[in-house]
This record gives structure tokens, C-alpha cells and sequence, in this order.
């Protein structure tokens, strides 16, 4: 029996799953402009393409779950779909965003390839049925980030509320689980529960898994006075190198010219010239483990 079989998860011309190359799906936190994530897009593309890796580019329009109400949440949904939009037609790669109301799912489907749940609203019904609803209407899929509050188990009910939707094209993320307070923590046992969700009950038809390597290094509220989420990017590496060995199918990360001068997520996003190299590390291990 092949490590963790699942279900193929097509995002545009990418195919995720145990049978296919190692997906990345990655870009900046925030489109902070069109220029930002053409440049991180072209090196991430390339350095996939160098070492046989699938690349989906990835920016949000909207960060409506930051800290504090005076952070900057992007460019807004028709300017920031319309760029992802470009960036994704110029590079040639399919595009994710995240999306947090219903109403956005529709035009999100029109943009982008893949629809993204953000991990605090992965128990939203209305939210999901929306997006499992343009995904199926559009030929899309759907990505749903686990809550740092849920257990493995529980993301069954999001793949079901998606399919209730019409929707077949699936993947879950692992993004970390709190530990106390200010720190995430990653249950490797526990991803390996997730990539076998449905087949432990006998269906034998698994969703794919993403491993979010970028977000798991979180400090939430760990820094000015709880005001801005801290982190720790140097262990990004360490948890990335880990979970290619457990065997997801994706990895999401987030990268950026100058970390600290990036809009969000500042402490957590890798500096651009580093991820090659991450990437040719990820593949070789990748290349060790894949099921024949």
C-alpha cells in the first residue's frame, strides 16, 4: 500500500497528491503590489521548475484577521483579485488567495484557481458552502487551513460540508495547534491522522495535505504589546525539511524581499534569496520518500 494514498487534488494544471511531484504554494503575505508578487512568483516558479517541483502562486487581497485595526490589510477584493489575476496570466502558474465572507467566494472563483479557508474560519458553513459552490461552479478547488483549535479528526466535517456543496476537488492545511499561550505547536502524528482522515473509516479516499511551514513558526500576540504577531522564520526550514519526510503533498510558505518591512506577517515570512536553496533541500527529501 503506497504512503498515505488520497484523492488527486487538481488545482488549474497542478495535480496534488500522492502520485504527483511536491507542490509549493507560495508568494507574499499580502499583495502589496503587483511588482512584489510577479518578482517573488518568477523566483519561486523557476526554482520549482529547477528541481521538479508543481508552484502555485499565493497573495492575499485582504488580511481581515489581523491584530490590531490599525494594521494594513491589502489592496481590497476587486484591485487585489484583478492583480493576482495578472500575476497568475503573466507567470503562467495557477493562484490562491484566502477569502473571509461568503460573498467573495463568487469573484474569487473567477480570479483564482484555489480558494482558500483561513484556518479561524474553517468551521464557517456559510463560508464553506459558498466556496465549495464557486469551486464546483467554476472547476476550482478548495483549500481549508485547520483551526489551531481543532483536532485532525475534526476537519472530516469541513470535507463534508464541501462536498454537501458540490465540490470534489479538496485539501487540508496544517498551519500549527496553540500550546498555551504565543506559540503554535506542529503534532506530527496528527498530520499523518489527517492525510489518512477518511481512509481510517473504511472510504479509502483521503483528501491531500498541505503543511503551512511559514505560519507554524507563529507567535500570536507576541509582540508590541499584542498588537502584532511575532515568530520565529528561522525554524521554518526545520519544520519544512520535517513534513516533506512525514509525506504531505504540499507545502505553503510565504516570502518577501525585506521581511521586516513587509506589510503583515513580518516575522514569520522567509527572505526571497533563501528559498531555493529550501526547495532543493525539500525536493531531495521528497525524492527519498515518494512512494513507488
Amino acid at each position: 500500500m503506497p504512503l498515505f494514498p488520497c484523492k488527486t487534488c487538481v488545482v488549474g494544471g497542478v495535480r496534488i497528491g500522492h502520485q504527483h511531484p511536491l507542490a509549493i504554494i507560495g508568494g507574499p503575505c499580502v499583495l502589496e503590489s503587483l511588482e512584489l508578487g510577479l518578482s517573488v512568483g518568477t523566483l519561486l516558479r523557476d526554482a520549482c521548475v529547477r528541481h521538479g517541483l508543481s508552484y502555485i502562486f499565493k497573495a492575499s487581497y485582504d488580511k481581515a484577521n489581523r491584530s490590531s485595526i490599525h494594521s494594513a490589510r491589502g489592496p481590497g477584493l476587486e484591485r487585489g483579485l484583478e492583480q493576482i489575476a495578472e500575476v497568475r496570466a503573466r507567470l503562467g502558474v495557477p493562484a490562491t488567495t484566502d477569502i473571509h465572507e461568503p460573498a467573495h467566494a463568487e469573484p474569487a472563483a473567477r480570479a483564482v484557481d484555489l480558494l482558500q479557508i483561513p484556518a479561524f474560519l474553517c468551521r464557517q458553513t456559510d463560508l464553506l458552502i459558498a466556496a465549495g459552490r464557486a469551486a464546483a461552479k467554476h472547476g476550482r478547488a478548495v483549500n481549508v487551513k485547520k483551526g489551531q483549535f481543532m483536532s485532525p479528526a475534526e476537519m472530516a466535517n469541513a470535507i463534508k460540508k464541501l462536498r454537501e456543496a458540490g465540490c470534489e476537488q479538496i485539501m487540508l492545511t496544517e498551519r500549527g495547534t496553540f500550546f498555551g499561550y504565543g506559540r503554535l505547536v506542529n503534532d506530527f502524528v496528527g498530520i499523518g491522522d489527517m492525510m489518512e482522515l477518511e481512509s481510517v473509516k473504511g472510504a479509502r479516499d483521503c483528501v491531500p495535505v498541505c503543511f503551512d511551514c511559514t505560519h507554524s513558526t507563529q507567535q500570536p500576540g507576541q509582540a508590541e504589546g499584542g498588537t502584532i504577531t511575532g515568530g520565529r522564520r528561522e525554524r521554518t526550514p526545520l519544520l519544512a525539511r520535517a513534513a516533506v519526510a512525514v509525506g504531505v503533498h504540499a507545502l505553503f510558505l510565504e516570502a518577501h524581499p525585506s521581511p521586516p518591512s513587509a506589510m503583515s506577517d513580518a516575522a514569520t515570512q522567509l527572505y526571497i534569496e533563501t528559498v531555493p536553496e529550501l526547495l532543493r533541500q525539500v525536493a531531495a527529501i521528497g525524492g527519498a520518500v515518494k512512494p513507488l
